[in-house]
Order: C-alpha cells, then sequence, then structure tokens
C-alpha cells in the first residue's frame, strides 16, 4: 500500500497531485524505493511523482503549476 494515495487521489480529483515518497514508512519500504516505483508505475492523470525526501522538487513543481494559471 506504499505510494498508493497519490494515486487514487489523483483519479478522484481533477486537480494536479504532487506525491513525495518518504524514506520512512512501515513494513519492508527499501529506504523509499517501493513507494517510489508506486508512484511511477500509477496510471492516473495529472498525477507528478518527485524523488524521496524531495520536498524542494514538490515546492518547486507546484510553483510551476501555479505559473500556468492566468490572472
Amino acid at each position: 500500500m506504499e505510494g498508493a494515495l497519490g494515486g487514487v487521489l489523483a483519479g478522484l480529483v481533477d486537480k494536479p497531485v504532487i506525491a513525495v515518497p518518504t524514506s520512512i514508512g512501515y513494513g519492508t519500504s527499501f529506504g523509499g524505493v517501493s513507494a517510489l516505483l508506486t508512484m511511477l508505475n500509477s496510471c492516473a492523470e495529472g498525477l507528478a511523482v518527485v524523488n524521496i525526501d524531495n520536498g524542494f522538487g514538490a515546492g518547486y513543481m507546484a510553483t510551476q503549476i501555479n505559473r500556468l494559471c492566468k490572472d
């Protein structure tokens, strides 16, 4: 179930979702690699995946999405 939340949420909403896998998880998480691979293999539309524990990359992606909005 690690990494499934981003794909499920992206399938339910019509806005972009940024998924950030974490290196800390339950069970055998392999340092976040399990969650990362799950998120990358998701076929949900509008899902952006950044690297493990990459909050800066997620913030940058959010800024890029916000720049698409016209004032």
